[in-house]
């Protein structure tokens, strides 16, 4: 057990460090998420009551898509170099490896994105309960879109195809984006969103569970 709390804690931090050492994708991906939220209040103008009422949505969707920007870079570079070869043969079990490079996906790419939203609400005085609703919503939904997509880009980074990554990935996405802007709405008007977050709750638990597994088979599948 604690030999695989070292490996998962090694190839974390592996990951982090490669991240740090080339910032080119998460640059990219940071400054298309707030490209599009300073675009966003443009549109209306000077109408403060559309903005406050349609940026929660903006910046969920413009998450969902940065997150999509980012997510080939999950195992782009290990395959390019072989890495993941070597660690498909090793002894360690491929859903340790995949959870791994899960985690610091998120860590590297979402958990900032998450930081600047808050900033980016507090700039344009959203209401306090809206805030702390769409801190929620991305907390659990961020980690599930980088769990579904890391599936998809192991049967994709080897076609480099960004589109047809996205393509796949912004369906089964759909219903994480709906659940978290219901929930910021009725959060604008005071209503209850307990039902909204526990579904969240239960896709992120779900997705904990069984996306290691499938992304490792999908790994198998790749190096077969």
């Amino acid at each position: 057990m604690f030999e695989y709390i070292n490996i998962f804690c090694t190839l974390l931090k592996r990951d982090l460090v490669i991240a740090i050492r080339d910032k080119t994708d998460f640059i990219n991906s940071l400054t298309f998420f707030v490209i599009i939220i300073f675009l966003f209040p443009l549109t209306y103008g000077t109408d403060s009551e559309l903005i406050m009422k349609f940026t929660p949505g903006m910046i969920w969707i413009s998450a969902l898509l940065a997150t999509c920007l980012s997510l080939e870079g999950v195992f782009r570079s290990d395959f390019e170099d072989g890495t993941i070869e070597q660690l498909t043969l090793s002894r360690y079990p491929l859903t340790l490896i995949s959870s791994a490079k899960i985690m610091a996906h998120w860590i590297i790419y979402s958990a900032p994105l998450i930081v600047i939203s808050l900033f980016m609400s507090l700039i344009l005085s959203l209401p306090t309960n809206v805030i702390m609703v769409l801190f929620i919503t991305l907390l659990l939904g961020t980690p599930i879109l980088s769990l579904i997509g890391s599936i998809m880009v192991v049967l994709t980074v080897g076609l480099r195809g960004s589109m047809l990554l996205s393509l796949l990935i912004l369906p089964l996405s759909m219903p994480i984006l709906i659940f978290s802007i219901l929930a910021i709405n009725n959060a604008a008007i005071n209503q209850s969103t307990s039902a909204e977050i526990y579904f969240l709750g239960g896709m992120l638990v779900l997705a904990i569970t069984l996306a290691p597994i499938a992304t490792a088979a999908a790994l198998r599948v790749r190096m077969s």
